[in-house]
């Protein structure tokens, strides 16, 4: 079988299974097979495959079929123009989230920082920082044992080990150090609706990564808390939450003795991100 032949007959099987980007996604899948960039495979449609790249192909194409997200098949996710591994083991990042990289970056851009990067999942948040902050260090904290490997790894594959201390452990156990930034995308949606969201996203991320609790707002309370005893005076923590969650994470934030310094909206008008000091 040739190239576009198998493209043709994935893109096929992948509309008729209701994947809404079927002929892109066997594009990518193929590309994946051959160990080829896409762009490589398309001006070479008239190649033969092997019978094992066919193989692993149709493996991808069956996963895929059962909503298994992209992202999770090519282990790869780019986020701030970087190509970050991924695996199941942590949550996929997402476009939006490089709004809040770009506030924070202008923000300490001529800074020197310390920071803590609370549930770092793939690092993709604290990595793609310091890149940036070229004069900054941090610790990079997750519960999660996997989650922090992948982390590593793409810390190391962005060449920026030597700035960033990641620890398997929880924000509570925290003591004695302070910090100029907290930064988190905490769980945030209601433990209810998670069976709500769609096939991709609850079948396959990691569920400790996604609930909320009750209302959504478990971890959020327990970072505003946390957050009051390790920030330096003046001081930001910078969180993303969940749609319509601004108004109870504001009362939050300044009960506990926070100003709020922004919002960022994303691209549906929601309010996304919340920066805030201590007063």
């Amino acid at each position: 079988m040739k190239v576009l032949e198998a493209i043709k007959s994935g893109s096929k099987f992948l509309k008729e299974k209701n994947i809404p980007t079927y002929i892109l996604d066997s594009e990518l899948l193929l590309s994946k097979s051959l160990n080829k960039s896409r762009e490589e495979i398309l001006i070479n449609l008239e190649q033969k495959i092997s019978k094992r790249a066919l193989i692993d192909f149709n493996k991808y194409l069956i996963r895929r079929s059962k909503k298994e997200p992209i992202a999770y098949l090519l282990e790869e996710k780019e986020f701030w123009s970087k190509k970050f591994f991924v695996n199941k083991d942590t949550l996929i990042p997402r476009p939006e989230t490089e709004l809040l990289v770009e506030k924070l970056v202008s923000i300490f851009k001529k800074k020197r920082i310390i920071i803590l990067d609370i549930g770092t999942g793939t690092g993709c948040i604290i990595v793609s920082l310091l890149s940036e902050l070229k004069n900054s260090t941090a610790i990079a904290v997750d519960i999660s044992t996997k989650a922090i490997l992948v982390a590593k790894k793409n810390a190391c594959k962005f060449k920026l080990s030597n700035k960033i201390k990641f620890l398997n452990k929880s924000f509570e156990d925290f003591y004695g150090k302070k910090f100029d930034l907290i930064v988190s995308n905490p769980p945030y949606i209601k433990r209810m609706e998670i069976k709500n969201l769609s096939d991709d996203i609850k079948n396959f991320e990691p569920r400790m990564a996604l609930d909320g609790g009750n209302d959504g707002l478990d971890l959020i309370k327990k970072i505003i808390y946390k957050s009051r005893k390790i920030l330096k005076i003046n001081g930001t923590l910078a969180l993303e939450i969940g749609n319509e969650q601004i108004n109870k994470v504001s009362k939050i934030l300044i009960d506990n003795k926070f100003r709020i310094k922004c919002v960022i909206k994303d691209c549906r008008n929601n309010v996304k991100y919340v920066f805030a000091e201590q007063r």
